[in-house]
């Protein structure tokens, strides 16, 4: 058998009879993650329950994988391209899975399952992966695998992110946006090292650490005005004085920076460093400034966002091709997205009103019956793209020769 010879609706019916079988199993994964929320790089029961369910279904699977505790792999097939899905499995502090990412590893464990069976079943030539990538949320996991060279021989990646049924505003509801722009996000760590005085007895002495921390933050206030619609600055302090009559000497505070492209961001980041500098040098303070976790911009694909929409069309799903408005958030997929063609699509769970990913009340909505078997849906569409891309070789290298122009593109 080959690929020419096997009709699509051959392996539709096949995969939906696959995932069919386990879908009481995967729905006790996705319980088992939502139910036991882990904090970036601590996401060890998520690890193990994962790790252990693909083992008993018969998959070699590599624990700790890449350098990282909480990362894993599993692979299948033979010869041919390698397609990659992500599982993310991390949650937020205090609020749980209220990004949804017990779905994302239940579609792309649906996704990866689905594959594996189609290429088994019909013979096909191809490999396929589930990469367990952890520290979404925070600590940048995809790029510590980039650096560790899990992507290296990936031809195609994978993935899909649960959100409402109405992602931007004045947006007819949909069942999800096959491509959704991100923002590229830059992380600004400073800290302001001044002289402690008493504060009633000789404050004339002292060198304010905190004023340069507040005036840094109201310089950055005042250059929100001339920011860009998409772009974004929030702050954190970090360690501030806990008594009243001392001058402090020292203060730090968190920065994340955010704009649509690198170029933009790399140019947001260099204002914002300006208005950090100049709190010091208005208060007499030194300060030291360190920039980490680089989460790219994502670069989209039309292939794989059109291949995306007619899969989910054949079960019933309306979902928009791609959207031109940037979504301000952030995800080291973006990083991913420099490195192979990939697809990180946003599809529709039920919500309350006006609820997005990071709100409390979300983290109810992604533990539902109804967001589990939007996943299944999703993760079979995704194999389906996956065979699409390891069987048509002319819609590979468009696919292919897409993303080679979108990354040399200019911002």
């Amino acid at each position: 058998m080959t690929a020419s010879t096997v009709q699509i609706n051959e392996v539709r019916a096949a995969v939906d009879a696959a995932i069919d079988e386990l879908q009481q199993s995967l729905r006790k994964i996705n319980h088992e993650i939502w139910s036991n929320p882990e904090l970036a790089f601590e996401e060890h029961h998520a690890h193990d329950t994962i790790c252990s369910f693909l083992e008993n279904q018969g998959f070699a699977v590599t624990r700790h994988a890449y350098g990282l505790k909480t990362s894993f792999e599993a692979s299948s097939g033979s010869g041919g391209r390698l397609i990659n899905f992500n599982a993310e499995y991390d949650a937020l502090p205090g609020i749980g899975h209220a990004c949804g990412h017990n779905l994302i590893a239940t579609s792309s464990i649906t996704a990866f399952l689905a594959l594996s069976f189609a290429l088994k079943k019909f013979g096909i030539p191809g490999r396929t992966r589930l990469l367990g990538t952890p520290a979404e949320e925070n600590g940048g996991g995809k790029a510590l695998l980039i650096d560790a060279g899990a992507f290296q021989n990936v031809d195609i990646c994978l993935m899909a992110h649960s959100g409402p049924k109405k992602l931007f505003p004045g947006q007819e509801p949909a069942d999800g946006i096959a491509g959704t722009l991100m923002n590229a996000r830059k992380n600004i760590h400073c800290e302001f090292q001044g002289k402690g005085a008493h504060a009633g007895g000789n404050p004339w002495d002292g060198v304010n650490a905190l004023d340069a921390l507040v005036m840094s933050y109201n310089n950055v206030a005042v250059l929100r005005q001339q920011l860009m619609p998409e772009q974004r600055v929030h702050c954190a302090f970090m360690d501030t004085p806990k008594i009243a009559n001392v001058i402090p000497s020292y203060t730090k505070a968190f920065w994340q920076v955010r704009s649509p492209s690198l170029g933009s961001l790399n140019a947001l980041v260099a204002r914002v460093r300006h208005c950090i500098e100049a709190g010091a040098l208005a208060t007499g303070c030194s300060v030291q400034i360190n920039e980490d976790e680089l989460y790219t911009d994502v670069r989209l694909n039309d292939v794989l966002c059109e291949r995306y929409q007619v899969h989910m069309d054949h079960y019933g799903r309306k979902v928009l091709k791609r959207h031109d408005k940037v979504l301000t958030a952030s995800s080291d997929i973006g990083n991913v997205s420099y490195v192979t063609p990939t697809l990180h699509t946003m599809f529709g769970i039920p919500t309350v009103d006006k609820v997005f990913p990071h709100h409390p009340a979300y983290t109810e909505s992604a533990g539902t019956d109804e967001a589990h078997t939007e996943a299944l849906l999703v993760g079979k569409s995704l194999a389906l793209i996956g065979w699409d891309m390891l069987t048509n070789d002319a819609l590979f290298e468009t696919a292919y020769r897409q993303w080679k122009e979108e990354i040399e593109r200019e911002d």
